[in-house]
């Protein structure tokens, strides 16, 4: 697959820069109140307290101009999304009052199912102008587990409801027939109904914002404003792959499995190279189809290949169009980053911050080398518990990502605990979680020793540990790295590996697999995930002693993984300072 956008008009053309940063805060500003009241007014906990969503504005040829600071793998399901309406429709057949709906990754530009795109035009004295969208991951659209996403799903028709591009309202008034029939498709109908208007209302005042900026600016000065944003998004790219290293540069990692929990592991593959002012990405030789659900649907891809370009070659590059059109990407077909219908997508992201960590290595001969960084955990483990709760009787489903332990970098340790790359959704905070379901947390922390050691060690993965307080609760987990850590660089240590147990510290401890589909749980019995530290970078020698002594002393590292990682010797030193630090024995 080679993908890259038309050329935007007018790249050459002077401007006044204050007046277009005004313009593209502006547009800002429109989008964070955007993700404010959908925040706010949601229902689900999912959109409510883990944020799992995001905003964005188009111009009236689909072309992204502003999207909200949330989701970066959200990026490719809102173009996907846009690009949709305009394909099925076309301007001629949208009208004004039209709201459309989709979440199909083949049919309508999505990523995965749970996750449903909303679109609303934006008409300004009868003519189309733009587009304000915006996407909430669902707790549940149906399929044959709860929360509808098993990375061991065989195809897309396992995971849920497929929605193709669809009106939802017509002439401002909601379509209740189809609202009901995707709500019957949720085990939770009427949250479904709930979050759905929400969205819907949510794209009503941005497009509300942006009609008042319109009329303020006029429609010439608007659509003018536009193009100088694209062209000089376009401009800075370019000029930012010009000053790369020139050479082809390729990095390898690896899935533990395809999502069927069987086989080899699975490469991820990634080539990066300038041809000129232009970036390609070239993914041959990447592994085939997931057999599970770890396939990566176009939209998700382009999202984590743009999301990778602005972290690494400018954090300030706005996320819209220009950016996009100096970027090529090769994706072999029939791939895991290229399925063909109906490959299963469900568990997209794991692959997908796989991918960003291949592509992140590639760039490590192409910048400086004070940007260099050592492999986060490059993945997203989840976990999902569903029952009935105890007051009604009702089905309830918890579910939530967790962050892990991000790379060391050349001048400082990795952060702890932290969600990397594609995702950046908050974690389900405990007293909500125990406040709204029959769940205990047993513990919640850290995971120490996860760190890769080095110079600089990565940072720490992260334990929950949950128990459950009524028969029948239903477990599904997905994570990986269980069969080998995030690698190091410049001799750093790998990263800690992931794991799942049940029942642990008990006689009937289990060590489960890295994907687990329908666990049922008995009234008592826990689930404990540890998910994978970052990689260090440097030789763990060179790691200055005051630095290891604070580990030990935080209890970052146990004494036992010093001596195996840094020497009997340093180690030994290293606790001599950390106990005069402390004032007692450690």
């Amino acid at each position: 697959m080679s993908q890259q956008t038309s050329p935007v008009e007018n790249a050459k053309r002077t401007f006044d820069p204050i007046a277009m940063e005004v313009f593209t805060n502006r547009l800002l500003s429109i989008t964070e109140t955007m993700a404010i009241t959908m925040m706010r007014a949601s229902f689900s906990p999912q959109i409510k307290e883990r944020r799992d969503f995001s905003v964005g504005l188009f111009d009236r040829r689909g072309r992204l101009v502003a999207q909200g600071t949330h989701i970066p793998v959200h990026l490719g399901s809102l173009l996907g999304s846009v690009e949709a309406v305009l394909a099925r429709y076309g301007v001629e057949d949208i009208r004004e009052g039209d709201v459309y709906i989709c979440n199909d990754p083949y049919a309508a530009g999505g990523t995965h199912l749970p996750d449903i795109s909303i679109v609303t035009p934006i008409y300004v004295d009868g003519t189309l102008l733009g587009f304000a969208a915006n996407i909430g991951h669902h707790s549940d659209v149906g399929g044959s587990v709860p929360g509808s996403n098993s990375a061991k799903a065989r195809t897309i028709y396992e995971e849920g409801l497929r929605i193709p591009i669809i009106r939802i309202a017509r002439d401002h008034k909601v379509d209740e027939d189809l609202l009901n029939l995707i709500a019957l498709n949720s085990r939770l109908p009427e949250e479904r109904a709930l979050d759905l208007r929400v969205q819907i209302s949510t794209n009503e005042k941005g497009v509300a914002a942006t009609r008042d900026l319109i009329r303020r600016m006029g429609v010439a000065g608007f659509e003018q404003a536009i193009e100088d944003v694209l062209a000089y998004t376009l401009r800075r790219a370019r000029r930012r792959i010009a000053e790369l290293a020139r050479g082809r540069h390729t990095f390898t990692t690896y899935l533990d499995d395809d999502g069927s929990g069987e086989g080899d592991r699975v490469p991820i593959t990634a080539t990066v190279f300038a041809e000129g002012d232009t970036l390609v990405v070239d993914l041959a030789g990447t592994g085939g189809e997931s057999r599970g659900a770890l396939n990566v649907a176009e939209s998700a891809l382009r999202a984590t290949v743009y999301y990778c370009v602005k972290a690494l070659l400018d954090h300030d590059l706005m996320a819209n169009a220009g950016m996009t059109e100096a970027i090529v990407i090769r994706a072999p077909e029939g791939s895991i980053v290229n399925p063909r219908p109906p490959a299963a997508c469900g568990a997209r992201t794991i692959t997908c911050q796989r991918l960003a960590g291949a592509i992140f290595g590639a760039f490590r001969n192409l910048l400086p080398r004070e940007a260099l960084i050592a492999s986060s955990n490059d993945t997203l483990p989840s976990i999902s518990f569903s029952g009935r709760k105890p007051s009604d009787g009702r089905i309830y489903l918890c579910g939530e990502t967790l962050g892990g332990g991000g790379g060391a970098r050349w001048d400082s340790d990795g952060m702890d605990g932290v969600h990397v790359h594609i995702t950046n959704t908050l974690n389900m905070p405990t007293e909500a979680l125990e406040n709204e379901f029959p769940l205990l947390v047993e513990q919640y922390g850290l995971a120490p020793d996860s760190g890769g050691p080095g110079r600089h060690r990565g940072g720490l993965g992260i334990v929950r540990h949950v128990r459950a307080l009524r028969d029948g609760t239903i477990v599904s987990a997905r994570s990986d790295s269980h069969k080998q850590g995030a690698m190091g660089a410049e001799g750093g240590g790998e990263g800690g590996r992931g794991r799942l147990l049940r029942n642990p510290g008990r006689p009937n401890e289990e060590v489960l697999a890295s994907k687990v589909v329908h666990l049922v749980l008995a009234a008592g019995e826990s689930v404990r995930i540890e998910t994978p530290g970052g990689a260090g970078l440097g030789a763990p020698e060179e790691r200055p002693l005051e630095a290891l002594a604070a580990d030990l002393r935080d209890g970052i590292v146990s004494v036992a993984a010093a001596q195996r990682q840094y020497g009997a010797e340093r180690a030994r030193l290293a606790l001599e300072l950390a106990r005069r630090a402390a004032g007692s024995n450690l």
